[in-house]
Protein backbone atom coordinates (compact mmCIF):
# COMPACT_ATOMS: atom_id res chain seq x y z
CA UNK A 1 0.00 0.00 0.00
CA UNK A 2 1.92 3.04 -0.70
CA UNK A 3 1.51 6.72 0.24
CA UNK A 4 0.06 5.95 3.61
CA UNK A 5 1.70 7.32 6.74
CA UNK A 6 2.27 5.20 10.31
CA UNK A 7 2.43 7.00 13.67
CA UNK A 8 3.08 5.32 16.70
CA UNK A 9 2.11 5.85 20.58
CA UNK A 10 3.23 4.30 23.51
CA UNK A 11 1.41 3.80 26.57
CA UNK A 12 2.88 2.64 29.95
CA UNK A 13 -0.25 1.26 29.93
CA UNK A 14 -2.67 3.09 27.84
CA UNK A 15 -5.77 4.32 30.06
CA UNK A 16 -9.25 6.12 29.68
CA UNK A 17 -10.61 6.61 25.41
CA UNK A 18 -7.17 5.55 24.04
CA UNK A 19 -7.28 1.77 26.18
CA UNK A 20 -11.16 1.57 25.36
CA UNK A 21 -9.94 2.45 21.61
CA UNK A 22 -7.64 0.04 21.75
CA UNK A 23 -9.78 -2.74 23.23
CA UNK A 24 -12.36 -2.26 20.57
CA UNK A 25 -9.89 -2.63 17.88
CA UNK A 26 -8.34 -6.06 19.61
CA UNK A 27 -12.21 -7.16 19.95
CA UNK A 28 -12.21 -6.41 16.38
CA UNK A 29 -9.32 -8.67 15.62
CA UNK A 30 -10.74 -11.88 18.04
CA UNK A 31 -8.52 -10.76 20.96
CA UNK A 32 -9.67 -9.65 24.41
CA UNK A 33 -6.86 -6.82 26.73
CA UNK A 34 -5.75 -8.41 29.55
CA UNK A 35 -5.59 -6.33 32.75
CA UNK A 36 -2.28 -7.07 34.15
CA UNK A 37 -0.27 -5.29 31.11
CA UNK A 38 2.34 -2.87 31.76
CA UNK A 39 2.96 -1.31 28.26
CA UNK A 40 1.44 -1.03 24.71
CA UNK A 41 2.25 0.82 21.79
CA UNK A 42 -0.44 1.62 18.74
CA UNK A 43 0.15 1.91 14.93
CA UNK A 44 -2.27 5.35 14.04
CA UNK A 45 -2.75 6.34 10.55
CA UNK A 46 -2.75 9.66 9.17
CA UNK A 47 -6.68 10.25 10.25
CA UNK A 48 -5.87 8.09 13.63
CA UNK A 49 -7.46 5.38 12.76
CA UNK A 50 -5.71 2.31 14.29
CA UNK A 51 -3.54 0.21 12.30
CA UNK A 52 -1.95 -2.72 14.40
CA UNK A 53 -1.40 -2.82 18.56
CA UNK A 54 0.45 -4.97 20.92
CA UNK A 55 1.95 -5.14 24.78
CA UNK A 56 4.19 -6.39 27.15
CA UNK A 57 3.60 -7.82 30.72
CA UNK A 58 6.70 -8.60 32.49
CA UNK A 59 8.44 -10.86 29.48
CA UNK A 60 5.62 -11.73 27.45
CA UNK A 61 4.51 -10.20 24.45
CA UNK A 62 0.85 -9.69 23.87
CA UNK A 63 -2.53 -8.47 22.51
CA UNK A 64 -0.86 -8.25 18.89
CA UNK A 65 -2.56 -7.38 15.97
CA UNK A 66 -2.72 -5.96 12.94
CA UNK A 67 -5.91 -4.98 10.61
CA UNK A 68 -5.91 -7.09 7.81
CA UNK A 69 -6.08 -3.95 5.49
CA UNK A 70 -2.59 -3.50 6.54
CA UNK A 71 -0.95 -6.57 7.08
CA UNK A 72 2.03 -7.04 4.47
CA UNK A 73 3.26 -3.78 4.90
CA UNK A 74 5.83 -4.22 8.18
CA UNK A 75 3.66 -3.52 10.51
CA UNK A 76 4.04 -6.63 12.70
CA UNK A 77 8.01 -5.79 12.46
CA UNK A 78 7.22 -2.26 13.76
CA UNK A 79 4.99 -3.47 16.79
CA UNK A 80 7.75 -6.27 18.14
CA UNK A 81 10.70 -4.08 17.46
CA UNK A 82 9.09 -1.39 19.70
CA UNK A 83 8.02 -3.87 22.42
CA UNK A 84 11.40 -5.36 22.12
CA UNK A 85 13.14 -1.93 22.66
CA UNK A 86 10.93 -1.35 25.69
CA UNK A 87 11.64 -4.62 27.12
CA UNK A 88 15.54 -4.07 26.96
CA UNK A 89 14.99 -0.75 28.22
CA UNK A 90 13.73 -2.32 31.39
CA UNK A 91 16.58 -5.16 31.28
CA UNK A 92 14.22 -7.92 29.94
CA UNK A 93 15.97 -9.90 27.18
CA UNK A 94 14.54 -13.26 27.10
CA UNK A 95 10.95 -13.05 25.58
CA UNK A 96 7.88 -15.00 25.02
CA UNK A 97 4.46 -15.04 22.87
CA UNK A 98 1.84 -17.27 23.40
CA UNK A 99 -0.38 -16.96 20.25
CA UNK A 100 -2.52 -19.11 17.92
CA UNK A 101 -0.37 -22.13 16.09
CA UNK A 102 -1.59 -19.96 12.70
CA UNK A 103 0.52 -17.16 13.72
CA UNK A 104 4.29 -19.34 13.68
CA UNK A 105 5.53 -18.03 10.79
CA UNK A 106 4.41 -14.44 11.59
CA UNK A 107 6.77 -14.74 14.84
CA UNK A 108 9.34 -17.44 13.62
CA UNK A 109 9.98 -14.75 11.16
CA UNK A 110 10.23 -12.06 13.46
CA UNK A 111 13.05 -14.17 15.66
CA UNK A 112 10.96 -16.32 17.55
CA UNK A 113 11.53 -19.96 18.00
CA UNK A 114 8.39 -22.27 18.95
CA UNK A 115 8.52 -24.08 22.36
CA UNK A 116 5.58 -25.91 22.65
CA UNK A 117 1.82 -25.95 21.00
CA UNK A 118 -1.41 -27.85 21.06
CA UNK A 119 -4.59 -27.61 18.90
CA UNK A 120 -5.36 -24.18 20.00
CA UNK A 121 -1.79 -22.78 21.56
CA UNK A 122 1.77 -22.26 20.54
CA UNK A 123 4.55 -20.60 22.66
CA UNK A 124 7.56 -19.25 21.50
CA UNK A 125 10.62 -17.77 22.96
CA UNK A 126 13.63 -15.02 21.73
CA UNK A 127 16.34 -17.76 22.18
CA UNK A 128 16.77 -20.37 19.60
CA UNK A 129 16.43 -24.09 21.84
CA UNK A 130 16.74 -21.40 25.00
CA UNK A 131 14.77 -23.99 26.76
CA UNK A 132 16.89 -27.61 26.25
CA UNK A 133 19.87 -25.18 26.98
CA UNK A 134 18.79 -23.47 30.59
CA UNK A 135 17.56 -27.14 31.60
CA UNK A 136 20.81 -28.82 30.28
CA UNK A 137 22.68 -26.47 32.65
CA UNK A 138 20.53 -27.13 35.09
CA UNK A 139 20.59 -30.80 35.20
CA UNK A 140 23.97 -31.26 34.83
CA UNK A 141 25.23 -31.60 38.67
CA UNK A 142 22.81 -34.44 38.06
CA UNK A 143 24.17 -36.59 35.58
CA UNK A 144 25.61 -39.37 37.34
CA UNK A 145 22.49 -40.29 39.26
CA UNK A 146 21.00 -40.64 35.99
CA UNK A 147 20.70 -44.39 36.77
CA UNK A 148 18.39 -44.22 40.02
CA UNK A 149 15.08 -43.45 40.04
CA UNK A 150 13.89 -39.77 39.60
CA UNK A 151 10.69 -37.78 41.15
CA UNK A 152 10.09 -34.73 40.46
CA UNK A 153 7.42 -32.03 42.20
CA UNK A 154 6.47 -29.19 40.75
CA UNK A 155 5.04 -26.40 43.46
CA UNK A 156 4.37 -22.69 44.34
CA UNK A 157 4.52 -22.94 47.91
CA UNK A 158 2.93 -19.45 48.49
CA UNK A 159 3.66 -20.17 51.12
CA UNK A 160 5.92 -23.41 51.60
CA UNK A 161 3.95 -25.32 54.62
CA UNK A 162 3.97 -28.50 56.37
CA UNK A 163 2.02 -30.02 53.64
CA UNK A 164 4.46 -29.06 51.17
CA UNK A 165 6.91 -30.84 53.26
CA UNK A 166 5.01 -33.27 53.68
CA UNK A 167 4.60 -34.14 49.86
CA UNK A 168 8.35 -33.66 49.55
CA UNK A 169 9.34 -36.86 52.36
CA UNK A 170 6.87 -38.70 50.84
CA UNK A 171 8.55 -38.69 47.46
CA UNK A 172 12.32 -38.11 49.15
CA UNK A 173 11.44 -41.40 51.13
CA UNK A 174 10.08 -43.31 47.12
CA UNK A 175 12.82 -42.44 45.06
CA UNK A 176 16.55 -42.39 45.22
CA UNK A 177 16.54 -38.54 43.75
CA UNK A 178 13.57 -35.95 43.99
CA UNK A 179 14.13 -32.73 42.02
CA UNK A 180 11.37 -29.91 43.80
CA UNK A 181 11.08 -27.49 40.58
CA UNK A 182 9.68 -24.02 42.31
CA UNK A 183 7.31 -21.70 40.12
CA UNK A 184 9.43 -19.05 39.43
CA UNK A 185 6.81 -16.11 38.20
CA UNK A 186 5.91 -13.66 40.35
CA UNK A 187 2.38 -13.99 40.01
CA UNK A 188 1.44 -15.07 43.84
CA UNK A 189 1.10 -13.44 47.17
CA UNK A 190 4.93 -13.95 48.31
CA UNK A 191 7.38 -13.21 45.97
CA UNK A 192 9.12 -16.14 43.90
CA UNK A 193 12.24 -15.02 45.87
CA UNK A 194 10.88 -15.73 49.08
CA UNK A 195 9.38 -18.95 48.10
CA UNK A 196 12.52 -20.45 46.69
CA UNK A 197 14.27 -19.76 49.74
CA UNK A 198 11.87 -21.27 52.15
CA UNK A 199 11.57 -24.71 50.67
CA UNK A 200 15.31 -24.46 49.85
CA UNK A 201 16.01 -23.89 53.64
CA UNK A 202 13.35 -26.10 54.76
CA UNK A 203 14.83 -29.05 52.61
CA UNK A 204 17.97 -28.76 53.54
CA UNK A 205 18.34 -31.52 56.08
CA UNK A 206 17.10 -33.86 53.20
CA UNK A 207 19.73 -34.98 51.11
CA UNK A 208 18.27 -36.37 48.39
CA UNK A 209 16.30 -33.16 47.33
CA UNK A 210 17.16 -31.06 45.13
CA UNK A 211 15.20 -27.48 45.18
CA UNK A 212 15.32 -25.09 41.49
CA UNK A 213 13.17 -22.43 39.72
CA UNK A 214 10.88 -23.41 37.25
CA UNK A 215 12.34 -20.58 35.19
CA UNK A 216 9.54 -18.82 32.65
CA UNK A 217 9.20 -22.59 31.26
CA UNK A 218 6.14 -23.73 33.54
CA UNK A 219 3.46 -21.42 34.16
CA UNK A 220 0.55 -21.26 36.73
CA UNK A 221 -2.15 -22.83 35.29
CA UNK A 222 -3.87 -19.82 36.58
CA UNK A 223 -2.02 -16.93 34.83
CA UNK A 224 -1.56 -18.16 31.20
CA UNK A 225 -2.25 -15.76 28.63
CA UNK A 226 -5.73 -16.85 27.22
CA UNK A 227 -6.52 -13.43 24.93
CA UNK A 228 -6.24 -15.33 22.04
CA UNK A 229 -8.67 -17.61 22.84
CA UNK A 230 -12.56 -16.66 23.13
CA UNK A 231 -13.86 -20.33 24.60
CA UNK A 232 -11.97 -20.06 28.36
CA UNK A 233 -12.66 -23.05 29.57
CA UNK A 234 -11.35 -24.53 26.48
CA UNK A 235 -8.03 -22.16 26.26
CA UNK A 236 -7.66 -23.19 30.54
CA UNK A 237 -7.24 -26.90 29.53
CA UNK A 238 -5.35 -25.98 26.54
CA UNK A 239 -2.82 -24.26 28.82
CA UNK A 240 -2.91 -27.04 31.23
CA UNK A 241 -1.95 -29.39 28.03
CA UNK A 242 0.69 -26.97 26.91
CA UNK A 243 2.18 -27.26 30.62
CA UNK A 244 2.41 -30.89 30.83
CA UNK A 245 3.50 -31.46 27.38
CA UNK A 246 6.50 -28.98 28.34
CA UNK A 247 7.13 -30.84 31.19
CA UNK A 248 6.86 -34.06 29.31
CA UNK A 249 9.10 -33.45 26.96
CA UNK A 250 11.76 -30.72 28.18
CA UNK A 251 12.15 -31.57 31.78
CA UNK A 252 11.65 -35.68 31.50
CA UNK A 253 15.05 -35.08 29.03
CA UNK A 254 17.03 -32.89 30.89
CA UNK A 255 16.55 -34.26 34.36
CA UNK A 256 15.38 -38.46 33.48
CA UNK A 257 12.19 -38.45 35.16
CA UNK A 258 10.34 -41.03 36.00
CA UNK A 259 7.68 -40.00 38.70
CA UNK A 260 6.05 -36.55 39.58
CA UNK A 261 4.27 -36.50 43.35
CA UNK A 262 1.29 -34.54 44.00
CA UNK A 263 -0.74 -34.07 46.75
CA UNK A 264 -4.85 -34.89 46.75
CA UNK A 265 -6.45 -31.87 46.14
CA UNK A 266 -10.24 -31.60 48.10
CA UNK A 267 -10.55 -27.82 47.30
CA UNK A 268 -9.71 -26.29 44.30
CA UNK A 269 -11.43 -27.87 41.36
CA UNK A 270 -9.18 -26.02 39.32
CA UNK A 271 -6.10 -28.05 40.79
CA UNK A 272 -8.30 -31.46 40.80
CA UNK A 273 -8.77 -31.05 37.01
CA UNK A 274 -4.87 -30.30 36.22
CA UNK A 275 -4.19 -33.86 38.62
CA UNK A 276 -6.58 -35.49 36.59
CA UNK A 277 -5.12 -34.38 33.10
CA UNK A 278 -2.08 -34.70 34.69
CA UNK A 279 -2.14 -38.68 35.20
CA UNK A 280 -3.50 -39.04 31.39
CA UNK A 281 -0.94 -37.06 29.72
CA UNK A 282 2.24 -38.20 31.70
CA UNK A 283 2.33 -41.43 31.11
CA UNK A 284 2.73 -40.98 27.28
CA UNK A 285 6.18 -39.22 28.12
CA UNK A 286 6.66 -42.65 30.35
CA UNK A 287 6.60 -40.37 33.75
CA UNK A 288 4.18 -42.08 36.69
CA UNK A 289 1.95 -39.93 38.57
CA UNK A 290 1.64 -40.30 42.31
CA UNK A 291 -1.00 -38.91 44.08
CA UNK A 292 -0.34 -38.52 48.26
CA UNK A 293 -2.93 -38.03 50.58
CA UNK A 294 -3.03 -34.80 51.80
CA UNK A 295 -1.59 -33.90 55.52
CA UNK A 296 -3.31 -32.77 58.40
CA UNK A 297 -3.37 -30.56 61.40
CA UNK A 298 -5.66 -32.06 63.91
CA UNK A 299 -8.51 -32.20 61.09
CA UNK A 300 -8.02 -29.35 59.29
CA UNK A 301 -6.08 -30.28 55.85
CA UNK A 302 -3.09 -27.90 55.54
CA UNK A 303 -3.53 -25.70 52.48
CA UNK A 304 -1.59 -22.40 51.51
CA UNK A 305 -4.42 -21.07 51.43
CA UNK A 306 -5.43 -21.47 54.97
CA UNK A 307 -2.17 -20.31 55.86
CA UNK A 308 -2.69 -17.52 54.09
CA UNK A 309 -5.89 -16.84 55.68
CA UNK A 310 -4.22 -17.05 59.22
CA UNK A 311 -1.44 -15.10 58.35
CA UNK A 312 -4.12 -11.78 57.44
CA UNK A 313 -5.66 -12.37 60.61
CA UNK A 314 -2.40 -12.79 62.54
CA UNK A 315 -2.98 -16.03 64.38
CA UNK A 316 0.48 -17.20 65.34
CA UNK A 317 -0.34 -19.78 67.48
CA UNK A 318 -2.04 -21.56 64.73
CA UNK A 319 0.62 -20.72 62.42
CA UNK A 320 3.02 -22.34 64.11
CA UNK A 321 1.18 -25.83 63.86
CA UNK A 322 0.51 -25.51 59.78
CA UNK A 323 4.09 -24.27 58.64
CA UNK A 324 7.62 -25.38 59.17
CA UNK A 325 10.52 -23.26 61.31
CA UNK A 326 11.51 -21.66 58.60
CA UNK A 327 8.16 -20.32 57.04
CA UNK A 328 7.16 -19.57 60.77
CA UNK A 329 10.09 -17.37 61.24
CA UNK A 330 9.88 -15.52 58.10
CA UNK A 331 5.81 -15.06 58.56
CA UNK A 332 6.88 -13.45 61.81
CA UNK A 333 9.83 -11.29 61.17
CA UNK A 334 9.81 -7.62 60.28
CA UNK A 335 9.72 -8.65 56.66
CA UNK A 336 6.92 -11.24 56.65
CA UNK A 337 4.59 -8.40 59.16
CA UNK A 338 5.32 -5.66 56.29
CA UNK A 339 4.70 -7.88 53.58
CA UNK A 340 1.20 -8.28 55.27
CA UNK A 341 0.27 -5.14 55.55
CA UNK A 342 0.61 -4.68 51.77
CA UNK A 343 -1.54 -7.56 51.37
CA UNK A 344 -4.27 -6.73 53.80
CA UNK A 345 -3.96 -3.27 52.03
CA UNK A 346 -4.43 -4.75 48.89
CA UNK A 347 -7.43 -6.52 50.20
CA UNK A 348 -9.03 -3.37 51.24
CA UNK A 349 -8.43 -1.26 47.81
CA UNK A 350 -10.26 -4.59 46.26
CA UNK A 351 -13.25 -4.50 48.44
CA UNK A 352 -13.72 -0.98 47.83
Amino acid sequence: MEGFEIYLEEGHPFRGRKLEKMKKFLEKQGLDWEEQIQYSVMLYTKDGKIAGCGSRQGNVLKCIAVDPVYQGEGLMMKLISALMKNAWEEEISHLFVFTKPKNRIYFQNLGFWPVMDTRDMLLLENKKNGIREYLAKEAEPYQEKFALKTGAIVMNANPFTRGHRYLIEQGGADCDLLHVFVLSEDASEFPSQVRMELVKKGCEDLKNVFVHGSSDYLISHGTFPDYFLKDKARASSEAVLLDLKIFGTYFKEAFHIDCRYVGEEPFSQITRIYNQEMKKVLPEYGIEVIEIPRCRNKEQVISATYVRKKFLEGDTEELKELVPPVTYDYLTSAEGEKLREKLLNREKRDEN
